[in-house]
C-alpha cells in the first residue's frame, strides 16, 4: 500500500519525515485517535480518521482508541466557547460501545485496542500533575486558537480546561502512541502529545491531521447541531441525508468518504452513489437498495412508504411529543425533536404538528411523520 495511502487526505504529517522514520523500526505502529463519547452519533465527519486507522491495520500496524473517561469530567473545548457536558460513567460506557461498533463499519475491530484513560489518569497523584504542567507555559497553552479568542474576549476559562491538552498529551504516553490521528481542529493537542513524550522520555509520535469535513447546511458537521449523517443511523435516514449535500461539496464527500474517484457530471446520480455507499458500507447492498427504493417513493415522488412501521406509544396522557420522536423514531435527541417541530417538519395523519404535548387519543391509529423519511403508525388502542 505503501505510505501514499497511510497518509491520503491528511493535512499536515508533523514533523517532515518522521512517519517514514517510524516505519523503518520493522514493528507493528501504535496509532492513536481519541474518540467524543458525549455526542448522540458517530458521524462521517468522525469516521474520516477512522478511514486512516483502517489504512494503517491494513498494513499490519494496531489503531488505539481512547475513550476520555475521564477527561470528559472536564470538558474538551477545542473549537468551543464552552466545556462539553459532563456524563455519567454508565452513559460513558454505553456510548464508547455504541462508538466502537459503529466505527467497525471501518475499522478491523480484531486490529484495535480499545483503552479508557481512567486507566491512568486516575492514578496520577498532585505530584505527577505538577511535573506534567512543568512541560509547558501558560504563555504557550494561550497560543492555542480557542483560548486565544476566548482570552482577548475576557471570557472565563477554567484551569481544568487549560489542563485538557496536557491530559490528553499524557494519554500518548500511557500507550504508547507511535501516531496520533485527528482533524485539523486537534492539531495543538497532538503537538502537544509530542512535547509530552519527549518529557517522559518517549520517541514522540507522529501527529497526521485530515481535513474538516462540512454538512449539507454548508458548515462543520457535528452531531451535537443535529446536522451530521451518521456512520450507522436509519439507512433510509442516512440515504436521505446524503441526498441533501449540496453539488459543491460533493467533490469533497468523494475525496474524503468515498476516497475514490471523481462524481459524476449529473449532480443527482452523484448523489445518488455517494447515499448508496454510505448505507452499503454500513448495512450492506440489499439495504442499501431498500433505501434507494424508499427515497425513491418518498422523496422523489412524494408518496408514503410501502411499510410504515408500527409502534406501541409510550404510557402517559399527554404524550410529550419530542421524547416520542427519539424514542419511536429515531430522531437523535429531544432538542432536535424540538427543532423539528419548530420548522414544521413533523407531521401526524399529514398535517403539521406544532405542539410538544399532544393528547393521547390523538396518536392512538395515527401516522407519524419527522422529516420526510422518519414514519410510524402507532396501534389503536
Amino acid at each position: 500500500m505503501g505510505i501514499a495511502e497511510l497518509t491520503r487526505n491528511a493535512v499536515d504529517v508533523l514533523p517532515e519525515g518522521a512517519l517514514e522514520e517510524k516505519l523503518k523500526l520493522g514493528r507493528p505502529l501504535r496509532v492513536k485517535l481519541g474518540i467524543d463519547v458525549t455526542a448522540p452519533h458517530v458521524t462521517l465527519g468522525n469516521g474520516i480518521p477512522l478511514q486512516r486507522m483502517r489504512a494503517f491495520q491494513d498494513e499490519g500496524h494496531l489503531g488505539v482508541l481512547i475513550v476520555g473517561d475521564y477527561t470528559t469530567r472536564i470538558g474538551d473545548p477545542s473549537g468551543r466557547s464552552a466545556t462539553r457536558p459532563m456524563l455519567d460513567p454508565e452513559e460513558i460506557d454505553r456510548n464508547a460501545q455504541r462508538y466502537f461498533e459503529h466505527a467497525s463499519t471501518i475499522i478491523d475491530p480484531e486490529r484495535t485496542e480499545v483503552r479508557f484513560n481512567s486507566e491512568w489518569l486516575s492514578k496520577v497523584d498532585f505530584a505527577e500533575i505538577l511535573r506534567l504542567t512543568r512541560v509547558t507555559t501558560v504563555a504557550r497553552i494561550l497560543e492555542r486558537d480557542d483560548f486565544a479568542k476566548r482570552f482577548a474576549a475576557n471570557a472565563p476559562i477554567s484551569l481544568s480546561e487549560l489542563l485538557y491538552p496536557l491530559m490528553q498529551a499524557y494519554d500518548s504516553v500511557a500507550v504508547e502512541a507511535d501516531v496520533e490521528l485527528g482533524g485539523t481542529d486537534q492539531t495543538y493537542n497532538l503537538l502537544m502529545g509530542r512535547d509530552v513524550m519527549q518529557a517522559y522520555g518517549l520517541d514522540p509520535q507522529v501527529a497526521l491531521t485530515v481535513e474538516l469535513l462540512l454538512s449539507f447546511d454548508g458548515t462543520l458537521m457535528s452531531a451535537s447541531r443535529g446536522n451530521y449523517i451518521a456512520l450507522k443511523e436509519d439507512p433510509n435516514e442516512q440515504f436521505g441525508k446524503a441526498m441533501r449535500v449540496p453539488d459543491e461539496l460533493l467533490p469533497q464527500y468523494y475525496r474524503l468518504v468515498i476516497e475514490r474517484g471523481e462524481p459524476a457530471d449529473d449532480p443527482m446520480e452523484a448523489k445518488l452513489e455517494l447515499a448508496r455507499f454510505i448505507v452499503r458500507r454500513a448495512w450492506g447492498e440489499e439495504v442499501a437498495g431498500e433505501a434507494e427504493e424508499h427515497f425513491t417513493r418518498v422523496v422523489r415522488r412524494h408518496e408514503a412508504p410501502e411499510k410504515v412501521p408500527e409502534a406501541p406509544l409510550p404510557d402517559g396522557d399527554p404524550i410529550h411529543l419530542p421524547a416520542l420522536l427519539v424514542d419511536r423514531l429515531g430522531v437523535g435527541s429531544t432538542s432536535e425533536a424540538r427543532r423539528l417541530i419548530e420548522q414544521g417538519g413533523v407531521r401526524l395523519d399529514g398535517e403539521v404538528v406544532k405542539e410538544l404535548d399532544l393528547p393521547r387519543a390523538r396518536l392512538e391509529g395515527a401516522t407519524l411523520q419527522a422529516g420526510k423519511r422518519r414514519f410510524a403508525r402507532f396501534r389503536p388502542a
